[in-house]
């Protein structure tokens, strides 16, 4: 991990984003995302992400390589941009808070 994730092509159908990349993000089942869905696994950490764009994203659908994004109202170019540019970069963040050290026990022993 740690490495620019290869964006291969992106196409738009109305509200979707399809973005096929070279790495897998799942397994053989996909997983839908919304904005609410709390968990840790690698395509939520990467729906956080782009959830985080601010951009109006309210779905999300990521299947092996493929990601879908949903964003009511269609995309432009500068939004599609910037969900690209963040899947693109993806696994250096995501490496960079695996090894992120643990917070410091600020707990006063001494009492």
């Amino acid at each position: 991990m740690g490495q620019d994730v290869e964006i291969r092509k992106t196409a738009t159908i109305g509200e979707i984003l399809l973005i096929d990349t070279d790495r897998s993000f799942t397994g053989q089942d996909g997983h839908a995302i919304g904005p609410d869905l709390d968990g840790d696994g690698v395509p939520v950490l990467l729906a956080r992400k782009l959830f985080d764009l601010d951009l109006g994203i309210d779905h999300m659908y990521v299947l092996q390589n493929t990601v879908s994004v949903r964003r009511p109202g269609g995309w432009n170019e500068a939004a599609a941009k910037a969900v690209t540019e963040t899947t693109n970069s993806f696994l250096r963040f995501y490496a960079a808070e695996l090894d992120a050290p643990e917070p410091a026990d600020e707990t006063n022993e001494e009492e």
